[in-house]
């Protein structure tokens, strides 16, 4: 598990989230129709149990729905990344009606690129332990209770939860979501059953976890996977082509799953960097993935059927594959 937990995280470090973006404009996607207005909602978290910091930033739409209640992401970031990153996302999802929780991970954040230079190595190394992958999930389950907990839960659909994550933020969102692992030969679960579907972009194999369909199998909830195929991870010895993320799919247990394939990309043109892949194709991607996720999200809450077939066409020049 330690060799497996610290390829996740090599994998992941080409996922970093650069400076946080404060715009709440909608920069990209579709902008028809008048956008819910939202609040943006910072909190200094510490889960006194672990005795852990566990930053969040919620994205809270203003207007809330007939019956008093919005549905909730939360979003788990990249090696290296911060709860504001993803402001794409999170802007988008909450002017669209749905609260989005971005979790900000102390054990493998940004602080790690902050010090001496001499010693990063040990510090992504020292991050790369096996209890910070366990300790992430914690980090979901506390900021979900605490959030459920205060004024703003009062407004959050408990029947509508929604786990996302980006790089090694998606594994952290598979292991919520069901996905069992071993630590020296004992399954481990850490699934939390409030989660009801999951959005997964760009997830890094299970290096050292032979048998994905033993670790994936028992994720039976919805999930949307995305990737493109040039979503490359070169790290020496961790080599990751889009290949995995395919292997990934297929070993999902659920049989409410749908794959996107983008042509061309990177592996970190989902996060806000906005010229890696190209200004332009970039672009393109960002706005697709918004009108992507919301409308799976929209799909797993029971808002209407999925409209991924009219999106696959009003697409059709940037997508390489679509199994749904």
């Amino acid at each position: 598990m330690r060799r497996a937990t610290s390829a996740l995280l090599y994998l992941a470090l080409p996922a970093l989230s650069l400076q946080p973006s404060y715009s709440f404009g909608n920069s990209f996607g579709d902008n028809s129709g008048a956008s819910e207005l939202f609040n943006v909602d910072d909190q200094d978290w510490v889960d006194i149990a672990r005795n852990r910091p566990v930053p969040i930033r919620l994205y809270m739409p203003q207007t809330i729905q007939e019956n008093g209640l919005v549905p909730l992401v939360i979003f788990s970031h990249g090696i290296g990344g911060s709860r504001f990153g993803y402001t794409y996302l999170g802007q988008y999802w909450a002017s669209r009606g749905f609260a989005s929780m971005h979790v900000q991970h102390t054990g493998s954040d940004r602080s790690i690129w902050f010090g001496n230079p001499f010693s990063l190595i040990s510090r992504l190394q020292e991050a790369a332990q096996d209890q910070e992958a366990i300790a992430r999930t914690g980090d979901l389950q506390f900021a979900l209770t605490r959030l459920l907990e205060s004024p703003s839960g009062a407004n959050i659909n408990k029947k509508n939860i929604i786990v996302a994550g980006h790089s090694y933020g998606s594994n952290t969102a598979l292991l919520a979501s069901g996905a069992r692992v071993s630590r020296n030969g004992i399954p481990m679960n850490f699934r939390d059953p409030r989660i009801t579907a999951a959005i997964l972009i760009s997830t890094p194999p299970f290096y050292g976890q032979t048998a994905l369909q033993d670790i994936l199998g028992p994720i039976d909830i919805p999930t949307l996977h995305i990737t493109a195929t040039e979503d490359t991870i070169r790290i020496p010895g961790y080599y990751s082509g889009y290949e995995d993320r395919l292997d990934i799919f297929n070993a999902i247990g659920s049989k409410n799953k749908s794959l996107i394939v983008y042509e061309g990309g990177t592996h970190s043109i989902f996060t806000d960097r906005t010229n890696t892949g190209g200004a332009i194709l970039n672009q393109q991607i960002k706005e697709a993935t918004q009108e992507l996720s919301i409308d799976f999200l929209r799909q797993s809450t029971g808002q209407h059927a999925s409209q991924i077939q009219a999106w696959s066409e009003r697409h059709q020049s940037i997508l390489f594959k679509v199994v749904k």
